[in-house]
């Protein structure tokens, strides 16, 4: 476990990136517009929200890019905050080997807070403890979600947890249990099918609402009052139950999740005891939505998480300034 510990009595603060996806090119191109949105973006959001923590649920670039890893993480040095990460289905789309040495490029520096767990699980499964005084106050369970599945009839879908990796969440929990954690949250990349529940529960199933919409009520279904956020796109998680949100109810434990992937969804639903999150896109990196750039902020007490809420970053404005 990695362990960070906040000795004031002020929240704990964490700020997730999402799906910043650039090649190394962009990257080293300072007139880039995908660069200058993306490390302005950040930027503003840091100045903002003073995070103690940074976390970015995946894509970072494309597999085998490696100038493009070695960048952002140079780029991400300059603040001077630790920061962890999931990785995406692009970072882990040329296999095993090329995820591995962008994780060691990402491991030289030395900000970065990322394990790579048992290999046999995928790359990057491992739990980060958050205490506040020394004190357990939150546990940050971060799985890898992988690429995509070949089924037997020739189909690609989205990967999914493994069952093997639901048995490590289930033993994580247990042991997090033991060592005096209340409450934990899971990040991963792809989401679980839970969200295509969620979605289905809580929405009034108007795609087409206004950004603004969703914070109101009128988009909502009784009892999901407090859902905010819109769905723009298709939920890309694996076509069928995946079992992971079943087990996260057995246990009772996690009662956040945050996921990346889908970069116009941002919508953020309690269903069932648990807030599904739809982490906020970082930057204009491959597709996106103007209005749906920024980051997502955890805030967290004493007794686990205080606050789950987007910080919205207008593009037009941030740019004139950059």
């Amino acid at each position: 476990m990695i362990k960070i510990d906040l000795t004031d009595d002020r929240d704990f603060v964490i700020l997730n990136l999402a799906d910043t996806q650039l090649t190394g090119g962009e990257l080293w191109n300072d007139h880039h517009l995908n660069k200058r949105a993306m490390e302005g973006t950040i930027k503003e959001l840091i100045d903002r929200v003073k995070p103690d923590l940074i976390t970015h649920t995946g894509d970072f670039s494309y597999a085998k890019d490696y100038a493009a890893y070695e960048r952002f993480a140079d780029f991400m040095d300059t603040f001077e905050i630790p920061w962890s990460f999931v990785w995406g289905n692009h970072d882990n789309q040329g296999g095993v080997e090329s995820t591995q040495k962008c994780g060691e490029i990402f491991k030289k520096h030395s900000l970065c807070r990322f394990e790579d767990g048992d290999p046999s699980l995928g790359n990057g499964n491992y739990v980060i403890g958050i205490y506040k005084n020394g004190k357990p106050a939150e546990a940050l369970i971060m799985m890898d979600t992988h690429d995509v599945l070949h089924l037997d009839n020739n189909e690609t879908v989205w990967a999914k947890l493994s069952k093997e990796q639901l048995v490590w969440y289930s033993d994580t929990v247990e042991s997090l249990i033991s060592q005096g954690f209340g409450e934990s949250m899971l990040f991963t990349h792809i989401p679980i099918y839970g969200y295509r529940e969620a979605y289905s529960a809580a929405s009034k199933e108007n795609k087409k609402a206004k950004l603004w919409e969703s914070y109101g009520t009128s988009v909502w279904n009784q009892g999901y009052e407090d859902s905010f956020g819109v769905c723009m796109e298709d939920i890309s998680s694996y076509n069928a139950d995946d079992g992971a949100l079943a087990e996260i109810l057995r246990l009772g434990h996690t009662k956040n999740v945050i996921a990346g992937h889908d970069h116009v969804n941002n919508f953020s639903i309690k269903y069932k005891g648990v807030r599904l999150t739809f982490a906020l896109k970082t930057g204009s990196g491959c597709y996106w939505n103007e209005q749906l750039n920024g980051g997502t902020v955890i805030k967290i007490g004493e007794n686990g998480v205080k606050d789950v809420y987007h910080e919205y970053v207008d593009f037009q404005t941030m740019m004139a300034r950059s």
